[in-house]
Protein backbone atom coordinates (compact mmCIF):
# COMPACT_ATOMS: atom_id res chain seq x y z
CA UNK A 1 0.00 0.00 0.00
CA UNK A 2 1.14 3.56 -0.76
CA UNK A 3 0.54 6.33 1.77
CA UNK A 4 -0.72 9.78 0.76
CA UNK A 5 2.51 11.30 2.08
CA UNK A 6 4.47 9.11 -0.34
CA UNK A 7 2.33 10.44 -3.21
CA UNK A 8 3.54 13.98 -2.50
CA UNK A 9 0.38 15.24 -0.78
CA UNK A 10 0.79 18.33 1.45
CA UNK A 11 1.19 17.55 5.14
CA UNK A 12 -1.91 19.47 6.25
CA UNK A 13 -4.05 17.38 3.87
CA UNK A 14 -2.34 14.19 5.05
CA UNK A 15 -3.15 15.21 8.63
CA UNK A 16 -6.80 15.91 7.75
CA UNK A 17 -7.12 12.44 6.22
CA UNK A 18 -5.39 10.85 9.22
CA UNK A 19 -8.00 12.28 11.60
CA UNK A 20 -10.51 10.05 9.77
CA UNK A 21 -8.18 7.05 9.90
CA UNK A 22 -7.31 7.31 6.19
CA UNK A 23 -3.60 6.68 5.67
CA UNK A 24 -3.14 4.48 2.58
CA UNK A 25 -4.31 5.36 -0.93
CA UNK A 26 -6.72 3.24 -2.97
CA UNK A 27 -5.66 2.12 -6.48
CA UNK A 28 -7.54 4.90 -8.31
CA UNK A 29 -5.94 7.46 -5.97
CA UNK A 30 -2.46 6.04 -6.55
CA UNK A 31 -2.99 6.46 -10.29
CA UNK A 32 -4.67 9.87 -10.45
CA UNK A 33 -3.04 11.96 -7.67
CA UNK A 34 0.53 11.98 -9.10
CA UNK A 35 -0.88 13.06 -12.49
CA UNK A 36 -3.43 15.51 -11.12
CA UNK A 37 -1.02 17.42 -8.90
CA UNK A 38 1.01 18.89 -11.82
CA UNK A 39 -2.19 19.63 -13.80
CA UNK A 40 -2.58 16.72 -16.23
CA UNK A 41 -6.13 16.30 -17.63
CA UNK A 42 -7.47 12.95 -16.47
CA UNK A 43 -10.25 10.57 -17.44
CA UNK A 44 -10.74 8.30 -14.44
CA UNK A 45 -12.84 5.19 -14.98
CA UNK A 46 -13.93 3.83 -11.62
CA UNK A 47 -17.15 2.80 -9.93
CA UNK A 48 -18.43 4.50 -6.80
CA UNK A 49 -16.92 3.31 -3.54
CA UNK A 50 -13.35 3.12 -4.87
CA UNK A 51 -12.19 6.46 -3.45
CA UNK A 52 -12.34 8.59 -6.60
CA UNK A 53 -13.49 11.70 -4.68
CA UNK A 54 -10.07 11.95 -3.03
CA UNK A 55 -8.51 10.98 -6.37
CA UNK A 56 -9.65 14.26 -7.90
CA UNK A 57 -10.23 16.24 -4.68
CA UNK A 58 -6.70 16.13 -3.26
CA UNK A 59 -5.05 17.52 -6.43
CA UNK A 60 -7.47 20.46 -6.76
CA UNK A 61 -7.15 21.40 -3.08
CA UNK A 62 -3.37 21.24 -3.22
CA UNK A 63 -3.19 23.14 -6.54
CA UNK A 64 -5.22 25.99 -4.99
CA UNK A 65 -2.45 26.54 -2.50
CA UNK A 66 -2.56 26.96 1.28
CA UNK A 67 -4.18 30.40 1.24
CA UNK A 68 -6.19 30.97 -1.98
CA UNK A 69 -7.76 34.28 -2.97
CA UNK A 70 -11.54 34.61 -2.46
CA UNK A 71 -13.75 33.63 -5.41
CA UNK A 72 -14.62 30.42 -7.23
CA UNK A 73 -11.48 28.64 -8.44
CA UNK A 74 -12.72 25.02 -8.43
CA UNK A 75 -15.97 23.68 -9.93
CA UNK A 76 -17.04 20.09 -9.24
CA UNK A 77 -20.20 19.06 -11.13
CA UNK A 78 -22.20 16.03 -9.91
CA UNK A 79 -25.49 14.53 -11.15
CA UNK A 80 -27.54 14.28 -7.93
CA UNK A 81 -28.21 16.25 -4.76
CA UNK A 82 -27.18 13.34 -2.54
CA UNK A 83 -23.83 13.04 -4.30
CA UNK A 84 -23.35 16.82 -4.02
CA UNK A 85 -23.72 16.56 -0.24
CA UNK A 86 -21.32 13.61 -0.10
CA UNK A 87 -18.62 15.26 -2.22
CA UNK A 88 -19.04 18.52 -0.30
CA UNK A 89 -18.41 16.72 2.99
CA UNK A 90 -15.26 15.06 1.61
CA UNK A 91 -13.90 18.34 0.20
CA UNK A 92 -14.72 20.17 3.42
CA UNK A 93 -12.71 17.56 5.31
CA UNK A 94 -9.73 17.87 2.95
CA UNK A 95 -9.64 21.65 3.49
CA UNK A 96 -10.18 21.51 7.27
CA UNK A 97 -6.58 22.62 8.02
CA UNK A 98 -6.52 25.55 5.59
CA UNK A 99 -8.75 28.62 5.06
CA UNK A 100 -10.18 27.30 1.79
CA UNK A 101 -14.00 27.44 1.79
CA UNK A 102 -16.35 24.92 0.12
CA UNK A 103 -20.00 25.48 -0.82
CA UNK A 104 -22.61 22.99 -2.09
CA UNK A 105 -24.98 24.35 -4.77
CA UNK A 106 -28.04 22.22 -5.55
CA UNK A 107 -31.81 22.39 -5.87
CA UNK A 108 -34.39 21.66 -3.23
CA UNK A 109 -32.89 24.16 -0.77
CA UNK A 110 -33.26 27.90 -0.39
CA UNK A 111 -30.99 30.08 -2.52
CA UNK A 112 -30.08 32.51 0.25
CA UNK A 113 -27.58 30.40 2.19
CA UNK A 114 -25.80 29.26 -0.96
CA UNK A 115 -25.62 32.82 -2.33
CA UNK A 116 -24.29 34.12 1.00
CA UNK A 117 -21.44 31.58 0.90
CA UNK A 118 -20.58 32.58 -2.67
CA UNK A 119 -20.55 36.26 -1.72
CA UNK A 120 -18.30 35.41 1.25
CA UNK A 121 -15.68 34.19 -1.25
CA UNK A 122 -15.97 30.39 -1.37
CA UNK A 123 -13.22 28.97 -3.57
CA UNK A 124 -14.60 25.45 -4.19
CA UNK A 125 -18.12 24.89 -5.56
CA UNK A 126 -19.75 21.44 -5.63
CA UNK A 127 -23.05 21.49 -7.48
CA UNK A 128 -25.70 19.96 -9.70
CA UNK A 129 -26.10 21.31 -13.25
CA UNK A 130 -29.52 22.93 -12.94
CA UNK A 131 -28.81 25.11 -9.90
CA UNK A 132 -25.32 25.98 -11.16
CA UNK A 133 -26.68 27.30 -14.47
CA UNK A 134 -29.51 29.10 -12.67
CA UNK A 135 -27.14 31.03 -10.39
CA UNK A 136 -24.68 31.67 -13.21
CA UNK A 137 -27.45 33.13 -15.39
CA UNK A 138 -28.42 35.42 -12.50
CA UNK A 139 -24.77 36.50 -12.28
CA UNK A 140 -24.65 35.26 -8.70
CA UNK A 141 -22.09 32.57 -9.60
CA UNK A 142 -18.97 33.72 -11.42
CA UNK A 143 -17.16 30.83 -13.11
CA UNK A 144 -14.76 32.96 -15.17
CA UNK A 145 -11.85 32.12 -12.83
CA UNK A 146 -12.66 28.42 -12.29
CA UNK A 147 -9.45 26.91 -13.64
CA UNK A 148 -10.05 23.54 -11.93
CA UNK A 149 -13.10 21.67 -13.32
CA UNK A 150 -14.24 18.16 -12.36
CA UNK A 151 -17.13 16.16 -13.85
CA UNK A 152 -18.03 13.34 -11.46
CA UNK A 153 -20.17 10.35 -12.57
CA UNK A 154 -20.43 11.63 -16.11
CA UNK A 155 -22.32 8.52 -17.24
CA UNK A 156 -25.09 9.28 -14.74
CA UNK A 157 -25.29 12.84 -16.08
CA UNK A 158 -25.77 11.36 -19.54
CA UNK A 159 -28.53 9.07 -18.23
CA UNK A 160 -30.31 12.03 -16.60
CA UNK A 161 -30.13 14.18 -19.75
CA UNK A 162 -27.62 16.73 -18.42
CA UNK A 163 -25.30 16.69 -21.43
CA UNK A 164 -26.62 20.00 -22.83
CA UNK A 165 -26.28 21.59 -19.39
CA UNK A 166 -22.67 20.42 -19.17
CA UNK A 167 -21.92 22.15 -22.46
CA UNK A 168 -23.45 25.38 -21.11
CA UNK A 169 -21.30 25.13 -17.98
CA UNK A 170 -18.13 24.63 -20.02
CA UNK A 171 -18.97 27.78 -21.97
CA UNK A 172 -18.78 29.76 -18.70
CA UNK A 173 -15.36 28.51 -17.48
CA UNK A 174 -11.95 29.60 -18.81
CA UNK A 175 -10.76 27.87 -21.99
CA UNK A 176 -7.39 27.15 -20.36
CA UNK A 177 -8.03 24.99 -17.31
CA UNK A 178 -7.26 21.69 -15.59
CA UNK A 179 -10.12 19.26 -16.29
CA UNK A 180 -10.83 15.87 -14.72
CA UNK A 181 -13.69 13.55 -15.74
CA UNK A 182 -14.74 10.48 -13.78
CA UNK A 183 -17.21 7.86 -14.96
CA UNK A 184 -18.00 4.22 -14.19
CA UNK A 185 -18.57 3.51 -17.89
CA UNK A 186 -17.44 5.23 -21.08
CA UNK A 187 -20.33 5.39 -23.58
CA UNK A 188 -19.77 7.20 -26.88
CA UNK A 189 -21.24 10.59 -25.86
CA UNK A 190 -18.94 10.74 -22.80
CA UNK A 191 -15.89 9.96 -24.94
CA UNK A 192 -16.96 12.71 -27.35
CA UNK A 193 -17.41 15.11 -24.43
CA UNK A 194 -13.90 14.35 -23.20
CA UNK A 195 -12.38 14.91 -26.64
CA UNK A 196 -14.18 18.23 -27.00
CA UNK A 197 -13.51 19.78 -23.62
CA UNK A 198 -10.27 18.19 -22.42
CA UNK A 199 -6.64 18.69 -23.45
CA UNK A 200 -4.70 15.49 -24.15
CA UNK A 201 -6.30 13.58 -21.27
CA UNK A 202 -4.77 10.41 -19.87
CA UNK A 203 -7.30 7.61 -19.40
CA UNK A 204 -6.87 5.85 -16.04
CA UNK A 205 -8.95 2.69 -15.62
CA UNK A 206 -9.33 1.32 -12.13
CA UNK A 207 -12.75 -0.31 -12.18
CA UNK A 208 -11.87 -3.75 -13.55
CA UNK A 209 -9.72 -5.00 -10.64
CA UNK A 210 -11.83 -3.11 -8.11
CA UNK A 211 -15.01 -4.48 -9.60
CA UNK A 212 -13.70 -8.01 -9.24
CA UNK A 213 -12.55 -7.33 -5.68
CA UNK A 214 -15.92 -5.80 -4.78
CA UNK A 215 -17.82 -8.74 -6.22
CA UNK A 216 -15.63 -11.13 -4.24
CA UNK A 217 -16.39 -9.17 -1.08
CA UNK A 218 -20.16 -9.28 -1.58
CA UNK A 219 -22.33 -12.36 -1.09
CA UNK A 220 -25.23 -12.20 -3.56
CA UNK A 221 -28.50 -13.94 -2.65
CA UNK A 222 -31.48 -13.97 -5.02
CA UNK A 223 -34.90 -15.09 -3.77
CA UNK A 224 -38.30 -15.45 -5.40
CA UNK A 225 -40.52 -14.22 -2.57
CA UNK A 226 -44.26 -13.73 -2.25
CA UNK A 227 -45.22 -10.07 -2.03
CA UNK A 228 -47.39 -10.62 1.07
CA UNK A 229 -44.51 -12.36 2.88
CA UNK A 230 -41.74 -9.99 1.79
CA UNK A 231 -41.90 -7.62 4.78
CA UNK A 232 -41.71 -10.56 7.18
CA UNK A 233 -38.66 -11.93 5.36
CA UNK A 234 -36.95 -8.53 5.47
CA UNK A 235 -37.68 -8.14 9.19
CA UNK A 236 -35.98 -11.48 9.87
CA UNK A 237 -32.99 -10.62 7.67
CA UNK A 238 -32.53 -7.42 9.68
CA UNK A 239 -31.93 -9.62 12.72
CA UNK A 240 -29.03 -11.51 11.11
CA UNK A 241 -25.90 -12.08 13.18
CA UNK A 242 -23.35 -9.33 12.56
CA UNK A 243 -25.81 -7.03 10.82
CA UNK A 244 -24.80 -3.40 11.19
CA UNK A 245 -26.32 -0.81 8.87
CA UNK A 246 -28.68 -1.91 6.12
CA UNK A 247 -29.97 -0.19 2.99
CA UNK A 248 -33.26 -1.33 1.43
CA UNK A 249 -34.10 -0.20 -2.11
CA UNK A 250 -37.68 0.07 -3.36
CA UNK A 251 -38.98 0.84 -6.84
CA UNK A 252 -41.45 3.58 -5.86
CA UNK A 253 -41.71 6.40 -3.34
CA UNK A 254 -44.98 4.98 -2.01
CA UNK A 255 -43.43 1.56 -1.42
CA UNK A 256 -40.52 3.19 0.42
CA UNK A 257 -42.76 5.10 2.83
CA UNK A 258 -45.01 2.07 3.36
CA UNK A 259 -41.98 -0.03 4.29
CA UNK A 260 -40.72 2.68 6.66
CA UNK A 261 -44.05 2.60 8.49
CA UNK A 262 -44.20 -1.20 8.51
CA UNK A 263 -40.69 -1.78 9.83
CA UNK A 264 -41.04 1.08 12.30
CA UNK A 265 -44.18 -0.59 13.66
CA UNK A 266 -42.17 -3.82 14.02
CA UNK A 267 -39.63 -1.99 16.19
CA UNK A 268 -36.81 -1.23 13.74
CA UNK A 269 -34.96 2.08 13.71
CA UNK A 270 -35.68 3.23 10.16
CA UNK A 271 -35.08 6.31 8.03
CA UNK A 272 -36.15 7.08 4.47
CA UNK A 273 -34.83 8.91 1.42
CA UNK A 274 -37.25 9.30 -1.47
CA UNK A 275 -38.62 11.89 -3.84
CA UNK A 276 -41.73 12.80 -1.83
CA UNK A 277 -39.54 14.16 0.97
CA UNK A 278 -38.13 17.67 1.09
CA UNK A 279 -34.40 18.03 0.56
CA UNK A 280 -33.95 18.99 4.22
CA UNK A 281 -35.79 15.85 5.36
CA UNK A 282 -33.69 13.67 3.06
CA UNK A 283 -30.48 15.20 4.42
CA UNK A 284 -31.66 14.67 8.00
CA UNK A 285 -32.33 11.01 7.24
CA UNK A 286 -28.92 10.54 5.64
CA UNK A 287 -27.18 12.30 8.54
CA UNK A 288 -29.00 10.13 11.09
CA UNK A 289 -28.05 7.01 9.13
CA UNK A 290 -24.38 7.98 8.82
CA UNK A 291 -24.21 8.89 12.51
CA UNK A 292 -25.72 5.54 13.51
CA UNK A 293 -28.88 7.04 15.04
CA UNK A 294 -30.80 5.04 12.43
CA UNK A 295 -29.47 1.69 11.22
CA UNK A 296 -31.94 0.90 8.42
CA UNK A 297 -32.22 3.25 5.42
CA UNK A 298 -35.06 2.74 2.94
CA UNK A 299 -34.43 4.47 -0.36
CA UNK A 300 -35.42 4.76 -3.97
CA UNK A 301 -32.71 4.86 -6.64
CA UNK A 302 -32.58 8.66 -6.44
CA UNK A 303 -30.36 8.24 -3.37
CA UNK A 304 -28.21 5.33 -4.49
CA UNK A 305 -25.14 7.32 -5.51
CA UNK A 306 -25.18 9.50 -2.41
CA UNK A 307 -24.93 6.68 0.12
CA UNK A 308 -21.25 6.49 0.95
CA UNK A 309 -21.18 4.74 4.32
CA UNK A 310 -18.46 2.19 5.01
CA UNK A 311 -20.27 0.10 7.64
CA UNK A 312 -23.26 -1.00 5.54
CA UNK A 313 -23.31 -4.78 5.88
CA UNK A 314 -26.58 -5.57 4.07
CA UNK A 315 -28.24 -4.25 0.92
CA UNK A 316 -31.76 -5.53 0.23
CA UNK A 317 -33.50 -5.03 -3.10
CA UNK A 318 -37.18 -5.00 -2.10
CA UNK A 319 -37.91 -4.97 -5.83
CA UNK A 320 -35.44 -6.02 -8.50
CA UNK A 321 -33.71 -3.15 -10.36
CA UNK A 322 -34.37 -2.69 -14.07
CA UNK A 323 -30.86 -3.48 -15.32
CA UNK A 324 -27.42 -4.72 -14.31
CA UNK A 325 -25.95 -1.21 -13.95
CA UNK A 326 -28.55 -0.24 -11.37
CA UNK A 327 -28.03 -3.57 -9.64
CA UNK A 328 -24.29 -2.92 -9.32
CA UNK A 329 -24.85 0.62 -8.04
CA UNK A 330 -27.28 -0.66 -5.39
CA UNK A 331 -25.16 -3.63 -4.34
CA UNK A 332 -22.12 -1.35 -4.26
CA UNK A 333 -23.45 0.36 -1.12
CA UNK A 334 -22.05 -2.61 0.80
CA UNK A 335 -18.63 -4.25 0.60
CA UNK A 336 -17.00 -0.81 0.46
CA UNK A 337 -13.39 -0.03 1.26
CA UNK A 338 -12.47 -3.71 1.08
CA UNK A 339 -15.04 -4.87 3.66
CA UNK A 340 -17.46 -7.75 3.15
CA UNK A 341 -21.17 -7.35 2.55
CA UNK A 342 -24.39 -9.14 1.63
CA UNK A 343 -26.78 -8.20 -1.19
CA UNK A 344 -30.24 -9.79 -1.11
CA UNK A 345 -32.57 -9.38 -4.08
CA UNK A 346 -36.27 -10.28 -4.18
CA UNK A 347 -37.67 -11.20 -7.58
CA UNK A 348 -41.43 -11.12 -8.10
CA UNK A 349 -43.04 -13.59 -10.49
CA UNK A 350 -43.65 -10.81 -13.02
CA UNK A 351 -39.99 -9.75 -12.90
CA UNK A 352 -38.30 -13.09 -13.64
CA UNK A 353 -37.35 -11.81 -17.10
CA UNK A 354 -35.46 -8.89 -15.51
CA UNK A 355 -33.45 -11.25 -13.36
CA UNK A 356 -32.64 -13.39 -16.41
CA UNK A 357 -31.10 -10.34 -18.11
CA UNK A 358 -29.14 -9.27 -15.01
CA UNK A 359 -27.95 -12.82 -14.36
CA UNK A 360 -26.69 -13.14 -17.93
CA UNK A 361 -25.04 -9.70 -17.99
CA UNK A 362 -23.21 -10.18 -14.67
CA UNK A 363 -22.57 -13.92 -15.16
CA UNK A 364 -23.96 -14.90 -11.77
CA UNK A 365 -24.79 -18.41 -12.94
CA UNK A 366 -28.14 -18.47 -11.11
CA UNK A 367 -30.85 -18.38 -13.78
CA UNK A 368 -33.62 -19.34 -11.32
CA UNK A 369 -34.07 -17.40 -8.04
CA UNK A 370 -34.59 -19.65 -5.03
CA UNK A 371 -38.24 -19.82 -3.92
CA UNK A 372 -38.16 -18.43 -0.39
CA UNK A 373 -40.60 -17.83 2.45
CA UNK A 374 -40.10 -16.38 5.93
CA UNK A 375 -40.18 -19.93 7.29
CA UNK A 376 -37.71 -21.39 4.76
CA UNK A 377 -34.77 -23.11 6.54
CA UNK A 378 -32.27 -21.90 3.90
CA UNK A 379 -33.14 -18.27 4.68
CA UNK A 380 -31.82 -18.75 8.23
CA UNK A 381 -28.65 -20.56 7.15
CA UNK A 382 -27.90 -18.27 4.17
CA UNK A 383 -28.05 -15.13 6.31
CA UNK A 384 -27.01 -16.43 9.73
CA UNK A 385 -30.38 -15.60 11.31
CA UNK A 386 -30.76 -16.99 14.85
CA UNK A 387 -33.17 -19.92 15.08
CA UNK A 388 -36.64 -18.93 16.24
CA UNK A 389 -36.35 -15.31 15.04
CA UNK A 390 -39.69 -13.69 14.19
CA UNK A 391 -40.43 -10.56 12.19
CA UNK A 392 -41.05 -8.25 15.13
CA UNK A 393 -38.57 -7.06 17.73
CA UNK A 394 -39.56 -8.10 21.25
CA UNK A 395 -38.99 -4.65 22.71
CA UNK A 396 -41.01 -2.59 20.25
CA UNK A 397 -42.81 0.31 21.96
CA UNK A 398 -43.84 1.88 18.66
CA UNK A 399 -46.77 -0.52 18.23
CA UNK A 400 -48.44 0.81 21.39
CA UNK A 401 -47.81 4.56 21.31
CA UNK A 402 -50.09 5.52 18.38
CA UNK A 403 -53.12 3.76 19.91
CA UNK A 404 -52.59 5.57 23.22
CA UNK A 405 -52.45 8.94 21.44
CA UNK A 406 -55.67 8.24 19.54
CA UNK A 407 -57.55 7.42 22.75
CA UNK A 408 -56.39 10.68 24.31
CA UNK A 409 -57.34 12.75 21.28
CA UNK A 410 -60.70 11.13 20.44
CA UNK A 411 -62.95 13.09 22.87
CA UNK A 412 -61.75 16.38 21.39
CA UNK A 413 -63.47 15.50 18.11
CA UNK A 414 -66.82 14.60 19.71
CA UNK A 415 -69.62 17.13 19.61
CA UNK A 416 -71.85 18.07 22.58
CA UNK A 417 -69.24 19.10 25.17
CA UNK A 418 -69.57 22.36 27.12
CA UNK A 419 -68.29 25.56 25.52
CA UNK A 420 -65.12 26.39 27.52
CA UNK A 421 -64.16 22.74 27.90
CA UNK A 422 -64.68 22.15 24.21
CA UNK A 423 -62.35 24.96 23.30
CA UNK A 424 -59.61 23.69 25.60
CA UNK A 425 -59.85 20.14 24.26
CA UNK A 426 -59.88 21.36 20.68
CA UNK A 427 -56.69 23.31 21.31
CA UNK A 428 -55.04 20.20 22.75
CA UNK A 429 -56.05 18.19 19.70
CA UNK A 430 -54.66 20.82 17.35
CA UNK A 431 -51.36 20.68 19.19
CA UNK A 432 -51.20 16.89 19.10
CA UNK A 433 -52.11 16.45 15.46
CA UNK A 434 -48.72 17.22 13.89
CA UNK A 435 -46.89 14.75 16.08
CA UNK A 436 -49.45 12.12 15.34
CA UNK A 437 -49.12 12.50 11.58
CA UNK A 438 -45.36 12.95 11.36
CA UNK A 439 -44.48 9.24 10.95
CA UNK A 440 -46.67 9.10 7.81
CA UNK A 441 -44.52 11.61 5.93
CA UNK A 442 -40.98 12.55 6.88
CA UNK A 443 -41.01 15.61 4.68
CA UNK A 444 -43.71 17.25 6.76
CA UNK A 445 -46.48 16.85 4.19
CA UNK A 446 -48.46 14.57 6.48
CA UNK A 447 -48.10 17.03 9.34
CA UNK A 448 -49.47 19.86 7.26
CA UNK A 449 -52.47 17.85 6.09
CA UNK A 450 -53.21 16.50 9.54
CA UNK A 451 -53.07 19.94 11.14
CA UNK A 452 -55.28 21.38 8.45
CA UNK A 453 -57.91 18.71 9.00
CA UNK A 454 -58.05 19.30 12.73
CA UNK A 455 -58.38 23.02 12.18
CA UNK A 456 -61.33 22.53 9.84
CA UNK A 457 -63.24 20.19 12.18
CA UNK A 458 -62.63 22.48 15.11
CA UNK A 459 -64.16 25.46 13.32
CA UNK A 460 -67.26 23.56 12.19
CA UNK A 461 -68.40 22.27 15.58
CA UNK A 462 -68.78 25.61 17.43
CA UNK A 463 -70.93 27.05 14.61
CA UNK A 464 -73.41 24.22 14.96
CA UNK A 465 -73.45 24.56 18.72
CA UNK A 466 -74.14 28.29 18.56
CA UNK A 467 -77.05 27.84 16.14
CA UNK A 468 -78.61 25.14 18.30
CA UNK A 469 -78.28 27.24 21.44
CA UNK A 470 -79.88 30.27 19.80
CA UNK A 471 -82.84 28.07 18.96
CA UNK A 472 -83.05 26.80 22.52
CA UNK A 473 -82.23 23.21 21.55
CA UNK A 474 -80.59 20.59 23.78
CA UNK A 475 -76.82 20.19 23.56
CA UNK A 476 -76.75 16.57 24.58
CA UNK A 477 -77.09 14.47 21.37
CA UNK A 478 -73.96 14.38 19.15
CA UNK A 479 -75.85 13.07 16.10
CA UNK A 480 -78.75 15.53 16.11
CA UNK A 481 -79.20 17.25 12.73
CA UNK A 482 -78.31 20.92 12.52
CA UNK A 483 -81.34 23.15 12.06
Amino acid sequence: MTTFAELGVDQDIVDALATKGIIDAFPIQEQTIPLGLPGQDIIGQAKTGTGKTFGFGIPVVQRLGPNPEPGVKVLIVVPTRELAVQVYEDMDMLTSNRPTSVVAIYGGKAYEGQIDQLKAGAQIVVGTPGRLIDLANQRLLDLSNATEVVLDEADKMLDLGFLADIEKIFSKVPPVRHTQLFSATMPGPIVALARRFMSNPIHMRANDPDEGLTQANIKHLVYRAHSLDKDEVIARILQSEGREKAVIFTRTKRAAQKLVDELGDRGFNTAAVHGDMTQEARERSMAAFKAGKKDVLIATDVAARGIDVNDVTHVINHTIPDDEKTYLHRAGRTGRAGKTGIAVTFVDWDDLHKWALINRALEFGQPEPTETYSSSPHLYTDLDIPEGTKGRLVTAPKAVAPRTEKKTDAPADAEGEGGPRRRRRRGAADTAAPGETTPRGEDGAGTHDGAGKEHHDGNAAPRRRRRRRSGGGSSGTPTAPVA
